[in-house]
């Protein structure tokens, strides 16, 4: 649970189920590691604890496409009754929900001079990007309670584990859904050696993420019939959507040498973090509780967009390899960027009719030219950032890319070459009311009785932020939904 400790569980095989992308054509032929977490808490145990919802459009957007109930009209409510806001109740934020969302807890000079340079530049500083407008320049608000993570497993399940009702089964895998004609029943784990049944008396909840949903309902014999036929799966429900439409948001960093030791990289080694250790467990503070960008932008790529389509976030610290990692002996920073609505869509498929094995992850990043120009441009405004006037006491060289890198070529390839996911996998059981479409407005999945998905992988298109705050509204929402139909019997 101690924040900074990120950079070494999302990749840990402890904590994640260790999946790659399939090699893209877009990303230099790569295969690009995709964590996803392998705890109690799902991702939200091992993510980078980034508090950001998105755009009042995105959700107006999922309304408009077929989903009665969820625009943002509809869902600020459910944004609100997650969240406990260390900061307060207002019109856009609530208190005493299961959620913690607390502001940095310690601001860099370096977090203050990027911020500075910002504004030189134009940009509005916005105190709440989660507030009447997304736009601006932010320290971001974080799922940190006490310098602790603060997961779902902590917000939502801990306090449910005392219920009678409850039974928590931990070291299963699922192996399948059971299916009466229409009607699912039921669902088969193993555990150890052994395979066990569980009987649902009202309806089975799919939660298990954008990769994990698809898949389980793939090997369970759901989904496109051509592909369960390559996987000599029996055909139960043919439904074509099911692992289509995927989408991810893939980042690209810059990464500068600072010519002071003012940095986080000084902070993380010998007796200095020997010290910063002490400071965590005494009072949860210091080093140790940081996430791992600090500072994030919201801005638009170009003149004449409605809203911005580019996010930043912004560290006082660089890693060697200019992704998250390890940390660079020098004093270092770094500033990602990424595209919030990409068009490159990409797929999930079982690869083989065994649900143990590994599903096939094609986010088909930068395919799509739209991402290839958003991108550019990000990498070019990251530069012009980084050489404001406010940086310029303790700005070196750059380091990565390189001032070589200059041309829109070049700057491309470079992101093919060293971008990595930004772990927000989407709408693989898209939401919608179209043949392409795997849930409808009230998650249930088309053509099946008794069988709901409420995760991630139901959002109809990507929202304009990291995706742990909308997947907690989806969960809320889904709960008031599944308690009215138990009611009317639905």
């Amino acid at each position: 649970r101690m924040p900074a400790g990120f950079i070494k569980t999302v990749h840990h095989p402890r904590f994640t189920w260790g999946f790659k992308t399939a090699a893209g054509d877009g990303v230099n032929g790569r295969a690009i590691p995709f964590p996803r977490g392998k705890l109690l808490g799902g991702s939200s145990s091992i993510n980078g604890h980034l508090y950001v919802r998105g755009q009042a459009h995105d959700f107006d957007t999922w309304a408009q496409r077929g989903n009665p109930g969820w625009s943002y009209g509809d869902v600020l409510p459910y944004f609100r009754r997650a969240e406990d806001r260390a900061n307060g109740a207002d019109d856009f934020h609530g208190v005493g929900g299961p959620q913690h969302v607390s502001d940095i807890h310690e601001r860099h000079p370096l977090c203050e001079a990027f911020i500075a340079g910002a504004a030189a530049m134009g940009v509005p500083v916005n105190p709440d990007y989660n507030g009447a407008s997304q736009e601006g320049v932010a320290y971001y608000q974080r799922t940190i309670r006490s310098g602790h993570r603060h997961s779902a497993a902590t917000g939502y399940l801990a306090p449910a584990r005392r219920r009678a009702n409850l039974t928590v089964v931990t070291h299963a895998a699922v192996m399948g859904l059971d299916l009466d004609g229409r009607r699912v029943v039921g669902l088969r784990y193993r555990r150890g050696g052994a395979v066990r049944q569980v009987c649902a008396g009202r309806e089975v909840i799919l939660a298990a993420g954008a990769i994990g949903s698809p898949h389980l309902l793939q090997v369970s014999g759901i989904g496109d019939p051509a592909h369960l036929a390559d996987l000599g799966v029996s055909v139960r429900h043919a439904l074509a959507g099911v692992g289509a439409n995927f989408q991810d948001h893939y980042a690209v960093r810059l990464v500068h040498q600072v010519t002071r030791p003012v940095t986080l990289n000084e902070r993380a080694r010998g007796p200095r973090l020997l010290w910063e250790i002490g400071r965590w467990f005494m009072n949860g503070s210091g080093l140790l509780a940081f996430s791992p960008a600090h500072v994030g932008a919201f801005l638009r790529s170009r003149d004449g967009l409605a809203a911005p389509d580019l996010q930043f976030v912004f560290t006082p610290a660089s890693y060697s390899d200019g992704v998250t990692g390890q940390l660079q002996k020098t004093p270092g920073m770094a500033i990602g960027v990424w595209q919030m609505r990409p068009e490159s869509r990409g797929f999930v498929r079982a690869a083989t009719a065994d649900p143990r094995d590994p599903p096939a992850i094609q986010p088909n990043y930068l395919t799509a030219p739209e991402d290839c120009r958003a991108l550019i441009d990000g990498l070019r405004w990251c530069r012009r950032l980084m050489a404001s006037d406010a940086l310029a006491d303790v700005r070196g060289p750059e380091t990565l890319p390189g001032p070589a890198v200059a041309s829109d070529d070049e700057l491309l390839d470079y992101g093919r070459a060293r971008g990595a996911t930004v772990y927000h996998a989407v709408s693989t059981c898209r939401m919608g009311d179209d043949p392409m479409a795997v849930v409808d407005a009230r998650l249930k999945v088309h053509g099946l009785d008794r069988l709901r998905v409420v995760d991630a992988s139901v959002m109809p298109t990507m929202v304009s932020a990291n995706t742990n705050a909308a997947t907690l509204m989806i969960a809320e929402k889904a709960a008031d939904m599944i308690v009215e139909d138990w009611r009317v019997g639905a």
